[in-house]
């Protein structure tokens, strides 16, 4: 508190409850929806602003859509009012994107391999084998997806995949 008001700041949010949990942090939700054209938003170091590369990356975007500018007192480079912050910032970014694309590709290698290996992918079936094919023939014998589902308390709508899935094969 003290290095914010020593740097001249008008007003200090202070979150009081963890900011572990993204839905903890309502004074920086409150901070962003009150920004505006020509403010800066100034953090005494970027732990305790953001939780990771990608959250800080996501807050000094709603920063800047807010037309506001960002700074950290004590990582100097990460000021967005300069040319040398908004570079370092933009290379953050791209290391950011080309970490989710390497995340993204490893997880679509692991579920290939998983599938070629005879692994089923997604939530198990509210229904057994056995009742998917009852429903199948009670659609059949032409009962109403409202009945079925309720017979057998499930959602009309898994009656109607289990229809859509049977008029396929």
């Amino acid at each position: 508190m003290d290095a914010l008001t020593a740097a001249g700041c008008e007003q200090v949010y202070h979150e009081k409850m963890s900011g572990k949990r993204k839905d903890n942090r309502t004074q920086l939700k409150r901070v962003l929806k009150e920004l505006s054209e020509g403010d800066e938003l100034v953090v005494t170091r970027l732990d305790r602003l953001a939780r990771s590369t990608l959250d800080l990356l996501h807050i000094v975007e709603a920063v800047r859509t807010a037309g506001a500018s960002f700074k950290s007192l004590h990582e100097t480079w990460a000021d967005s009012s300069s040319a040398h912050g908004r570079l370092f910032l933009t290379i953050l970014a791209g290391l950011a994107e080309f970490e989710r694309e390497l995340i993204a590709a490893r997880t679509s290698e692991g579920r290939a391999k998983a599938k070629a290996n005879g692994t089923r992918l997604g939530r198990d079936f509210k229904l057994t084998g056995h009742q998917r094919r009852a429903v199948i023939h009670r659609l059949d014998a032409g009962d109403s997806h409202r009945e079925i589902a309720r017979d057998l308390n499930v959602s009309h709508q898994t009656i109607g995949r289990i229809a859509q899935r049977h008029a396929v094969t």
